[in-house]
C-alpha cells in the first residue's frame, strides 16, 4: 500500500482570520495545487480514500484532488488535524488496510513529516519537511509491523510537479 502524506497549499498568512483553523487557501495555493493534484492524475496515481484534517486549509487541499479526479470521495479525520495522534489513524488504517492500494493523507507540517519519520525509521527526528502542497510517499510493507517498517518512495515539492 503506498500513502501519499500531502501537505496543503498556501493559505492566507495568519492573524488575519481570527481562528487558524479557518484560514483557507490563497489563489495561488489553489493554482498550484491544481496543477499537482493534475500531474500526480496524469501520471496514473489515483486515491481510494483521501482523508482530510478539518481545517478549511486541508480540506479545500483535499477537494482540489477529488475535483481533478484523484478520488470520488473525501473524508474529514480529524488525527490529521495539527498536534494529531499516528496511533488514531494506525486504528483506522487497521480496518481499512486490504481496501486500498494508496490512500492520501491531507494535513500539516511538521505532523505529516514526523508520521512519516515514525512509518519509516520508527522514531521522530524532526528532519522531513515538505512543502506546501508538497508530497511525501511512503510504500507500506504487507505482513509487517507498521511503525518503523516502511519505505520513503517520494519527497517532492511542488515544484517538481509543475516546472
Amino acid at each position: 500500500m503506498e500513502i501519499y502524506l500531502i501537505r496543503h497549499g498556501i493559505a492566507v498568512e495568519r492573524g488575519i482570520y481570527t481562528q487558524d483553523r479557518e484560514r483557507p487557501l490563497t489563489e495561488k495555493g489553489i493554482t498550484k495545487t491544481t496543477k499537482v493534484a493534475q500531474k500526480l492524475l496524469d501520471i496514473g496515481v489515483t486515491f481510494e480514500y483521501i482523508l482530510t484534517s478539518p481545517l478549511v486549509r486541508a480540506y479545500q487541499t483535499a477537494e482540489i484532488l477529488k475535483n481533478v479526479g484523484l478520488s470520488k470521495t473525501i473524508s474529514i479525520h480529524e488525527p490529521l488535524a495539527p498536534g494529531g495522534d499516528i496511533q488514531l489513524w494506525l486504528q483506522w488504517l487497521s480496518n481499512h488496510y486490504h481496501e486500498a492500494q494508496r490512500i492520501a493523507l491531507v494535513g500539516h507540517q511538521p505532523d505529516l513529516g514526523n508520521w512519516a519519520e515514525m512509518l519509516i525509521l520508527g522514531d521522530i527526528k524532526n528532519q522531513i519537511v515538505v512543502k506546501k502542497a508538497g508530497i511525501i510517499g511512503v510504500k507500506m510493507i504487507d505482513n509487517q509491523e507498521l511503525i518503523g517498517n516502511s519505505e520513503l518512495f517520494l519527497l517532492t515539492s511542488p515544484k517538481w510537479f509543475i516546472d
